[in-house]
């Protein structure tokens, strides 16, 4: 699978881009989804996901995940499955490499303490956010706010998780909220921002995402997946007999103990987690091609109106997917370790918010300029931004700086 041919019929052709809001005359270099690629990792969102918890606070250790390694391990599995699939394999990683780019710091306790905060206001999504970051929170260019980027790419990043009005609106997710039961739907009133920006520039927010973005969603679930199973082991949360209590893990380390029989530690973990990828990976090409084969789309829009996802994995695949994030649930995102950390976390945000609205000078001029002109939900959108913007170590600063001590 290392060489593809031309791109599959249902493939998003760069050169037949919907456009940008904003024109943009071709690059002689690159394409349509190699610039909004390029823009990606260059912008300063991206920057600090160097700096923003997965799971574990980045402090407490300098192996651990954080938001950008997990963000280029999404980005990596992205371009396997879209090589695979014969898709752009481009916009297929810009569509990973933005997705987390509305992440608040702390993680899922700091998302779930801004959306308390948030609650009266209107309410906060990550995915939302992300949107918001580049198409208006990214002030770098002189005739425009955001990073312009192509529709294809704007819609996989609003439609991460699937259509948000409409028959299909609120379908589950691959991998739920960490901190919500394995299996739990997420059913969000669409955004007020996702709206108005629809409204601008239309998403087709009734349908799924083309074939690439939901290439980075499956790519989301699976790097999710492995490196919670790497990260998990290694900080000792749980044990390898502990995870053997499901079977697909079970497997996967009988097979590993068979052909590699007294194999230390660390590389036991390394095997698992490879062999835990590879094979979801795999699953996810043979059975995408199979829905792709019986859906038979003969264009990127055919794809998009297809009424169903076509990039997921096998019913045996999927049910072993659930049994690792109920494990993970239970086991890792429950563990007191984390829940102190994450306690921690939800305090400080939830004393910076109320400072910040009540006290808008607190904030740096730039911001503190837009939230004082401003009342109620309003004013309240903008301390949301400055707070998610926010690394961990700059947000414990704030603390620091607001409170004291």
């Amino acid at each position: 699978m290392a060489v593809r041919g031309p791109l599959a019929a249902y493939a998003s052709d760069a050169t037949r881009s919907r456009g940008r809001l904003y024109p943009e005359a071709p690059s002689p270099t690159r394409s349509e989804f190699q610039r909004d690629r390029d823009r990606i990792i260059h912008c300063t969102a991206f920057r600090r996901l160097a700096h923003k918890t997965q799971v574990f606070v980045p402090l407490d250790g300098d192996h651990f995940r954080t938001r950008l390694t997990h963000t280029i391990e999404v980005g990596q599995i992205a371009r396997a499955l879209a090589r695979a699939l014969r898709l752009d394999e481009d916009l297929a990683e810009a569509v990973a490499l933005a997705h987390d780019l509305g992440h608040t710091p702390f993680g899922h306790a700091g998302e779930g303490a801004l959306e308390a905060c948030m609650a009266p206001y209107g309410g906060f999504d990550h995915n939302a956010q992300a949107l918001r970051v580049v198409t208006l929170l990214e002030r770098r260019y002189a005739r425009y706010d955001g990073l312009d980027l192509t529709w294809e790419t704007l819609e996989g990043i609003a439609k991460h998780n699937g259509p948000l009005v409409g028959r299909d609106a609120g379908r589950e997710h691959p991998l739920p909220h960490a901190e919500e039961p394995a299996g739990a739907t997420s059913r969000r009133p669409l955004s007020r921002y996702i709206a108005e920006f629809d409204s601008i520039f239309p998403l087709d927010l009734s349908t799924f995402a083309g074939i690439e973005a939901q290439a980075a969603a499956q790519a989301d679930d699976i790097a999710y997946i492995g490196h919670d199973i790497d990260d998990g082991l290694r900080a000792e949360l749980f044990s390898l007999d502990d995870i053997a209590r499901t079977p697909f893990i079970a497997g996967v380390l009988a097979h590993i103990r068979d052909e590699h029989p007294g194999l230390e530690r660390g590389r036991v973990i390394h095997e698992l987690v490879r062999r835990v990828i590879t094979a979801f990976v795999e699953d996810s090409i043979g059975e995408s091609l199979r829905r792709l084969a019986r859906v038979a789309p003969a264009s990127a829009e055919e794809a998009r109106g297809a009424g169903e996802a076509l990039v997921g994995l096998s019913p045996p695949m999927a049910e072993a997917e659930r049994d690792i994030k109920r494990f993970l649930f239970e086991n890792m995102y429950r563990h007191e370790k984390i829940l102190g950390v994450w306690e921690r976390a939800r305090d400080a945000i939830s004393r910076l918010f109320p400072a910040f609205f009540e006290r808008p000078e607190l904030m740096p001029a730039e911001w503190a300029a837009q939230a004082a002109a401003l009342q109620g939900a309003e004013r309240a959108v903008i301390v949301a931004d400055y707070i998610a913007g926010m690394t961990d170590r700059y947000a414990l600063g704030e603390v620091k700086r607001v409170f004291g001590g």
